[in-house]
């Protein structure tokens, strides 16, 4: 059992690295499951088992759920088009707003003006106190 945690918290930190320099511009071309269970030195059917049997999750759940974390950072933090942001993470825009419409229930754009509009109106819950 020692091992498969072993692949799990390689796996994992592979994975966030990865998108780490993704989102940097450090790498890219985005890496597929495959890709890091060669880096680990597993087959990707091994990887994605012993994934399921420890986390309950699939590799790619992780690895999108790394993506849409960093997307939503990217959308809060920066006045960078969509598109732009889009590009960064190696998708076009219309995969792009596919994607993350599919985990957030809405467009990156929409998600963007809801988080502002939270921010102004934590900023001025703030200033009247």
């Amino acid at each position: 059992m020692a091992r498969q945690h072993e692949i799990t918290a390689d796996f994992q930190r592979l994975v966030v690295a990865h998108v780490a320099d993704i989102a940097t511009g450090r790498a890219t071309e985005m890496l597929e499951i495959r890709d890091f269970a060669g880096q680990i030195c597993i087959h990707p059917t091994h990887l994605s088992n012993t994934l399921k049997l420890t986390t309950g999750q699939s590799p790619c759940t992780f690895f999108e759920s790394c993506i849409m974390d960093v997307t939503r950072q990217l959308l809060r933090d920066t006045a960078r088009p969509v598109a732009d942001i889009a590009a960064n993470l190696t998708f076009d825009p219309s995969n792009f707003t596919k994607f993350f419409k599919r985990f957030e229930g809405c467009t990156p754009k929409q998600y963007r003006e809801q988080e502002w509009a939270r921010h102004r109106t934590e900023t001025s819950e703030t200033v009247t106190i």
